[in-house]
């Protein structure tokens, strides 16, 4: 089994959101659908533009964490240094 960790947008060098999961395709059809209120629904964050792969829950919650803690600057650049564009990488999902 997979574990992602990803980050979501809503435009270029725009909001920032860090998270994992183990079903990247529903947890971003979730985002997406706006069905559950929170921070991802009030800023609009759709646009998947970084993720990567783990092998395990604890890889991935330990790498979300140690994300959500680095500078902005830092998440730009990661963002950067495999996607500069800042496009939607959903369709590489499938």
């Amino acid at each position: 089994m997979a574990f992602f960790v990803y980050i979501l947008t809503n435009r270029k060098h725009g909001t920032l959101y860090v998270g994992h999961t183990d079903d990247l395709a529903l947890r971003l059809e979730t985002h997406r659908s706006w069905a559950v209120p929170g921070f991802t629904k009030a800023q609009g964050l759709g646009r998947l533009v970084y993720f990567e792969q783990h092998d395990s829950r604890e890889a991935a919650r330990k790498r979300e964490r140690r994300l959500k803690h680095w500078l902005r600057a830092w998440k730009i650049q990661l963002i950067e240094d495999v996607n500069p564009e800042w496009r939607d990488l959903s369709a590489d999902l499938l």
